[in-house]
């Protein structure tokens, strides 16, 4: 059976990979940062987020700071199990059915470990 892509093109894809992995990490220190600021800030004031009209704001923002860290947590697992995938040779087969990944669709989104067709019953 012939590779599905070449030694080049894995590589492509692992440092497409590695870059979003850098990106996503320096935007999850960036998150961290905003989220003790705004406790800091929090505990800092007499706000009583009850009868304050900012104190619903700084919720917000603490609740939306929060959101985007597990969501980049999310994708840095996402990225470390397809690089895993890269290593152990199944990178670009979907995870539920076996059949290969578009290769397009590995190109917007190197992470995906499900074909579109599963994915979208997913």
């Amino acid at each position: 059976m012939t590779p599905r892509f070449t030694d080049a093109r894995l590589e492509q894809f692992r440092e497409q990979l590695r870059a979003e992995r850098e990106s996503t990490v320096r935007l999850m220190a960036g998150l961290g940062e905003d989220i003790r600021r705004i406790v800091d800030a929090r505990q800092d004031s007499n706000v009583d987020d009850e009868h304050d009209p900012e104190g619903s704001t700084i919720a917000f923002e603490r609740s939306q700071s929060d959101a985007l860290l597990r969501q980049s947590r999310d994708k840095l697992s996402q990225i470390t199990a397809a690089l895993s995938r890269l290593d152990a040779g199944s990178f670009g087969v979907c995870e539920s059915c076996g059949r290969d990944i578009p290769e397009a669709r590995l190109v917007a989104r190197p992470s995906a470990s499900l074909c579109v067709d599963c994915a979208s019953r997913a």
